[in-house]
């Protein structure tokens, strides 16, 4: 009978300690029950590095947070991605490698993730492929992904106008260069901007800047926009608003533009937290990290003491953690739900409307391209 009541004993003591420990798990096994009952998987998430774009950056390592690691496995391109394709493609191979990987989602989808999603293809045809913000040809991409999800260039040329117009705009400077122009989306949109800035009779000039990515690297860049952004608001006036589609010209350009009194719609990838605080010497608390609301009332206050109110403006939500959280949200509830089909327009547009507090409008591309969704969010003048 003693013998009995030790095991009874002993097997009591098992279930008690199963249960405390059950009870200690950490932040990030709890996010990971968030994974469903569909089985064990990874998402693999590329994005730029921090000097690429921080940002996207922190989105990701926000997701890498919530999640754990062993669910969102987080991956960067190469600082030059154009030049450095073979990179990229190793990456992406990597991920694919690991069987419990189902999705990769890339974000911005730079240079390369077109070679890189038809390499994996290759090897993993059952794997989800996501292109966010593509900086590549739409075309090419659409047909090696299964879904791409960018912001609405097109659109977006002819609200960055038409904002212009709201701030009393009489000129307006578009900054980019060759390699950028030879992109048919930024092309379109530069296209749409100057047409409807000629509708709103707003002078359009362009601006064309050394490439970041040529020899003089992303300093000569910078420098050239330090010097550069001043000379217009001489030659135009206080009344001329600027646009650039790179990421690197926007810290140096709102600086310029804040100094001279010039006017800035938003930037390229629209966001209170993109260039702004380096620019204009705000310093975000921790515990207000990625708290869009609280930076447009820093950046309001900023310029409500230059008497420069409503002369600079944003989205929100901020468009890149929209769109980097809403992929791979995405990709999680289309794998936990055993979709038949890799697009669901539906699942896509109720993710969005949630994350983005049914401020964004989601819209086909074009007709030919059945994959992919553009996105538009509202501009806030600050």
């Amino acid at each position: 009978m003693k013998r009995v009541i030790s095991i009874l004993l002993v097997v009591v003591m098992c279930f008690s300690l199963a249960a405390c420990s059950g009870t200690d798990k950490n932040s990030k096994e709890d996010a990971g029950d968030k994974k469903g009952e569909s089985g064990k998987y990874k998402i693999g998430l590329m994005t730029g590095t921090v000097s690429q774009g921080e940002e996207e950056y922190r989105a990701a390592e926000s997701l890498v947070e919530e999640y754990g690691e062993d669910v969102v496995v987080h991956r960067t391109f190469p600082d030059k991605a154009s030049t450095e394709q073979e990179t990229t493609i190793s990456t992406m191979l990597s991920l694919a490698a690991d069987p419990d990987v189902k999705a990769i989602v890339a974000c911005f989808a730079m240079e390369g993730t077109t070679a890189g999603f038809e390499k994996v293809r290759e090897i993993r045809p059952d794997i989800l492929l996501i292109g966010g913000a593509p900086t590549e040809d739409p075309n090419i991409l659409a047909k090696a992904a299964d879904m791409v999800i960018g912001m609405d260039y097109v659109g977006m040329g002819e609200e960055v106008a038409e904002t212009a117009h709201k701030m009393g705009a009489k000129t307006m400077v578009h900054y980019s260069f060759p390699r950028h122009m030879a992109n048919p989306i930024y092309l379109a949109r530069h296209d749409k901007m100057k047409e409807k800035c000629e509708e709103l009779d707003i002078q359009f000039v362009d601006g064309t800047s050394p490439d970041p990515m040529g020899e003089g690297g992303l300093s000569s860049t910078q420098q050239f926009i330090l010097e550069d952004v001043p000379r217009k608001i001489q030659e135009y006036g206080k009344d001329t608003a600027f646009f650039s589609t790179n990421i690197g010209m926007h810290e140096p350009m709102i600086k310029c533009i804040f100094e001279g009194g010039a006017l800035f719609p938003h930037p390229d990838t629209p966001s209170p937290f993109y260039a702004y605080p380096g620019a204009l010497g705000i310093e975000v608390p921790e515990d207000k990290a990625g708290n869009a609301e609280y930076m447009v009332e820093q950046i309001s206050a900023k310029l409500e003491e230059a008497d420069m109110s409503g002369r600079m403006g944003t989205w929100l939500p901020p468009m890149m953690p929209l769109l980097i959280r809403g992929s791979v949200t995405y990709a999680m509830k289309h794998i936990e739900g055993e979709y038949e089909e890799a697009l669901d327009v539906e699942l896509l547009t109720e993710v969005l409307n949630e994350l983005g507090e049914d401020r964004i409008t989601l819209n086909p591309y074009n007709e030919e391209l059945a994959n992919y969704y553009v996105v538009l969010s509202e501009t806030i003048l600050m």
